[in-house]
Order: C-alpha cells, then structure tokens, then sequence
C-alpha cells in the first residue's frame, strides 16, 4: 500500500476516521466476515459470547495468542446493514461502526469509521486499519490474510495520516 484511503470527516460534530472498502459480493456475505467469529478469526479475531446480550469477548488473534481480550459493547445492530459498539476506556475506548450498501447485486459497500478522541494518533490508527480491512478482503477473496504485510503499512502511510488530521 503506498496511498491512504480514508478520510477524516465530522459526524454529529465529532470527528470520525471513514476508511471504504468495495465488495463482489452480496451486503450479508460481506456482514457473516463482520459477525461470525470464525470467519471474523480468518482477518482479525473472534468473539466469544452472546451478541444478543449486548456484549461479546472480543480476541485480536492476529496481534498474536497473547493479546489481552477485550469486552467490546454493541450498540446498535441492524443486520445486514449497519453495526456499531464500542470498547471501554481500558482497551482504547474506541467507538467503532460499519455499514454495508449493496450498490447492486452482488456489488457492496463497506464503510468503515471510528470516531477520533482528542489527542488520539491517527498517525498509527489510520494505517492500522488500512492494514485490517485490506486483509479482510484478502480473506474474503479466499486469499490468506497473512499475506497482507504490515511493514507496508506502518509506518509508510504515517505521514499522510498525521497530515490528514492536520489539515481538518
């Protein structure tokens, strides 16, 4: 990756990192990658839990078997559309949604955002998820995530992060 793909843009007066992805396929197919923990596992990690309940155990697998879990709180979840939640301030805090738009048939748009906290470093936040979602359409496309390569990532697209932010 040489180039950045997302944008920093205000939503309700907060600002959120948007990052967009595009799909050959359909808005639930894309949604099962987001939502069912072993294929959530093939790009990022799982979950264990009841997701009716509101909150799942959330293990970043791909940061390694040592990576600490995570109770992450779903906030809104509207299948296959849009989904929402957030981790509590000891695991970031981060508030992290997704919406799906099947533009045609077979033909979807994932929309990525995480809305920025003051003083947050989007330096290492944008390139982290640039890397995320590139593998999960490697994963997707039935190629191993792990040929996604973090070096090309981080810290390459830094700068262009740092500056987005500068210039909002």
């Amino acid at each position: 990756m040489t180039h950045i793909t997302g944008t920093v843009t205000k939503i309700d007066g907060e600002p959120n990192l948007v990052i967009l992805r595009r799909f050959a396929a359909t808005a639930a197919d894309v949604w099962r990658e987001l939502t069912d923990s072993a294929r959530l596992e093939r790009w990022i990690g799982r979950w264990e839990g009841d997701p009716t309940s509101g909150r799942v155990t959330f293990f970043m697998t791909s940061e390694g078997q040592d990576a600490p879990p995570a109770d992450f709180t779903i906030v809104e979840c509207d299948a296959p559309r849009r989904y929402a939640g957030h981790l509590p301030p000891a695991s970031g805090g981060w508030h992290l949604w997704v919406e799906l738009v099947e533009e045609a048939p077979a033909d979807t748009v994932l929309t990525f955002g995480q809305r920025l906290a003051p003083g947050e470093d989007i330096g290492s936040i944008g390139p982290g998820w640039e890397y995320y979602l590139d593998r999960l359409v490697a994963s997707h496309a039935g190629v191993d995530a792990a040929t996604v390569v973090w070096d090309d990532y981080f810290p390459a697209l830094q700068p262009a992060y740092e500056e987005l932010v500068a210039a909002d």
